[in-house]
């Protein structure tokens, strides 16, 4: 038994149930899938991340990456070396491929509910075997070239790098000092030293390929001077066969409080011999080419700190089920009484419901998001563009990394409080998760520049438009129906926060406005931009929890009339009937698919929802209920600051600090 444990059925519900993904496979260019085959790839890649992937976490942390500065090498655990060979050999990875790199092209909401289950269980796993992911961005935008070294990459698993970031300029990339030098035969030779490279240096493949922002002789500053190239570790000869090495060395790993096992390298690249690359695309086009994978990226890390909860909460729920202590709140006068499990505590339930409602939340966040990166998928295969669905993308990005990773944090707390002194200890995984959790919020952009992006970027530069869709959908939820009155409370709870967020906006708005006249009103906006990141994010979270619970009550009702085709059905006919934001089909598709929901064991096939299905379902209501009672409330209080914010603390000295 491993420290992992996984929430399958949920992934499914919300893939199948709510977001009718289903109504994707079967047709082009999802042809090869149909639902049985993405619930089967699912549950053989739990079995897989429970199994032999979990194993090696603890003793990856334990025994973390071996620098050696005479040979410039990193050499891994075994344990963790086998984990990985363990996936890579599955060949999971081919999820993230076209069919012309020998890939399944499968939906990326498949794809992101795969990720849950590896990051869960071994995050640095599918950090490193992210080869197919960039493969497949260099596939896109490189020259026939680098397409074919693109095909070399896949075929011979090896392992990527993104190298933005140098020591003086952090998170300011603009400022990288690193440059590029033309040479006669079309190459470049790159210069410099960059920093916090994940997996920079390691013995888990033959190769490593980075991918450089570098600035080209000449070029000029800030960021549009950047380009990106394509340096390999190893020189490869055009049948794929690797040449000599190239002239980019891990000069140092970090010593980092967690996600240890993942070697976070300093590489210095052309000191001793020429660090060789090629101009990406043949284009300098540097910034816009990154940005491909860094979006990818951070969606990778608001999944790896969702996963990180949702194993965090069932560890402690199991810790809550079965560890006795104390006598019931309502008997504490009463020393006879018997002892109980302290899941019957009352703020021990706060806790696990206040953890439980956030990871489920946020799966469905994330899960959402990607419909529209399905969108767009779609509308590739068929040659023209979502502008809409990109637009919703791009407006929800920050919000899964800045949000998953913030909140997840904090309810990780939640899980360790769970467990009193015994979380504390090394005996349980979540002081781990913890550590390991605490690098979501300052990787690939920290939450300011997240809550940043989201303002100017996705709702300013959008004129608002992307926003005012998710908000029209919210509405248009909190305005039904569904549940013949049982959500009444909690629909008017998400009207009043998507108000409150809407609110804060609009004063922003009013800021942003001001400063054309008087320039320091800015500050007024960056005060706030984290706030709206969060209060954004808190709202989605209620209004995908509440329809849930719309989904939840539909099965329930059918699991007690003993009608239709079994609750899961029933239930993808509700959420078909309500998931137009997520492109999904009609009401009466949902319901057909009830049969690979019965076939699953999600309902029962004919007959209703069983007993495991009908505490699923009453947990999915109670939980939509808790958080809109107890945390939508406070988007109040957020827009009462945000719109009675001052510049004073701007112009605090300094030395009062």
């Amino acid at each position: 038994m491993t420290h992992y444990k996984s929430n399958l059925r949920d992934i499914e519900f919300n893939l199948f149930e709510l977001l009718n993904r289903q109504e994707l496979l079967g047709s082009a260019p999802h042809a090869e899938l149909d639902v049985e085959t993405a619930r089967g790839m699912l549950d053989e890649v739990n079995r897989l991340a429970s199994g032999p992937l979990a194993e090696s976490f603890g003793d990856g942390d334990r025994h973390p990456p071996v620098f050696d500065p005479a040979t410039h090498s990193v050499h891994l655990p075994e344990s963790f070396a086998r984990s990985f060979r363990a996936f890579m050999d599955a060949e999971w990875f081919r999820l993230e491929l076209p069919p012309e790199l020998g890939g399944l092209a499968a939906p990326r909401s498949l794809i992101w509910g795969v990720a849950e289950l590896v990051l869960g269980a071994n995050p640095a796993i599918w950090m490193y075997a992210s080869g197919a992911a960039f493969a497949r961005a260099l596939w896109e935008l490189g020259t026939q070239e680098q397409r074919r070294f693109a095909e070399f990459a896949v075929e011979r698993r090896w392992t990527p790098t993104m190298v933005l970031t140098e020591a003086d300029a952090g998170s300011d990339v603009g400022a990288g000092r690193t440059r590029a030098v033309e040479q006669p035969d079309g190459t470049w030779h790159i210069e410099g030293v960059k920093r916090f490279i994940t997996g920079g240096e390691h013995d888990l493949a033959e190769n490593i390929f980075h991918l450089v922002l570098a600035r080209p002789e000449g070029a000029g500053p800030g960021t549009k001077g950047l380009s990106m190239f394509l340096v390999p570790k190893f020189l490869v000869n055009s049948d794929g066969s690797l040449g000599e090495r190239n002239g980019v060395y891990a000069t140092n790993v970090e010593h980092k409080m967690g996600l240890k096992v993942s070697a976070t390298c300093e590489l210095t690249f052309g000191a001793g011999r020429p660090a060789v690359g090629t101009l990406v695309g043949g284009v300098h086009d540097g910034i816009r080419q990154m940005f491909m994978i860094i979006e990818h990226a951070r969606m990778m890390v608001g999944t790896k700190a969702i996963a990180t909860l949702s194993t965090g909460y069932l560890n402690a729920l199991e810790y809550a089920k079965t560890r006795v202590q104390g006598g019931e709140l309502a008997a504490m006068s009463d020393k006879t009484a018997p002892r109980v499990a302290i899941i019957h505590h009352p703020d021990v339930r706060r806790m696990l419901m206040l953890q439980k409602a956030y990871a489920e939340g946020m799966r469905a966040l994330v899960l959402y998001t990607a419909t529209f990166q399905d969108a767009a998928q779609l509308a590739a295969a068929a040659g023209t563009a979502d502008e809409r669905a990109a637009a919703v993308n791009d407006l929800l990005l920050p919000v899964v990394k800045g949000l998953g990773s913030e909140r997840a944090y904090e309810m990780l707390t939640l899980s360790l409080q769970t467990l009193g002194g015994s979380g504390y200890l090394q005996d349980y995984p979540i002081e781990q998760y913890i550590r390991d959790a605490k690098i979501d919020s300052l990787y690939e952009g920290t939450t300011a520049i997240q809550g940043l992006d989201l303002y100017f970027r996705k709702i300013v530069r959008n004129k608002g438009a992307a926003l005012a869709y998710l908000l029209g959908e919210i509405m248009q939820t909190a305005r039904t129906e569904h549940g013949n009155g049982r959500l009444k409370e909690e629909r008017a709870a998400l009207a009043r926060a998507a108000d409150n967020v809407e609110a804060m906006v609009t004063a922003m708005h009013g800021y942003l406005g001001e400063s054309l006249e008087r320039p320091a009103e800015i500050d007024r906006v960056g005060l706030n931009t984290t706030r709206l990141l969060l209060a954004l994010g808190d709202l989605v979270v209620g209004w995908l929890l509440v329809r849930q619970a719309e989904v939840a009550m539909r099965a329930l009702d059918a699991g007690a009339t003993g009608t239709g085709s079994g609750a899961a059905g029933a239930a993808g006919g509700a959420a078909g009937a309500a998931s137009g934001a997520a492109g999904a089909a009609s009401g009466a598709a949902g319901a057909a698919s009830g049969a690979a929901g019965a076939a699953s064991g999600a309902a029962g096939s004919g007959s209703g929802a069983t007993g495991d299905d009908i505490a699923f379902y009453q947990g999915k209501v109670a939980a939509a209920r808790f958080f809109t009672e107890t945390v939508l409330p406070r988007l109040a209080a957020d827009r009462e600051v945000v719109e009675t914010t001052s510049t004073d603390l701007m112009d605090l000295p300094e030395a009062a600090f």
